[in-house]
């Protein structure tokens, strides 16, 4: 799932703390899936997916 969001990150030239700071969700949260500490919750990942204009899917698969 990081890998997707990276490559969201580097096609929308968005930095992980600009994108923490529009969605809400922490760079502590982005780190900890970066790292494998924990998979995101759908929750979260429908507000990645909409702020980037992708689907749920599209993490997922």
């Amino acid at each position: 799932m990081y890998e997707k969001f990276l490559c969201l990150l580097e096609q929308s030239g968005k930095t992980s703390y600009q994108v923490a700071k529009d969605t809400g969700i922490s760079t502590a949260t982005l780190t900890n899936w970066k790292q494998g500490n924990y998979q995101p919750k759908t929750q979260k990942l429908k507000i990645l997916a909409d702020y980037f204009g992708v689907t749920v899917d599209y993490f997922l698969a």
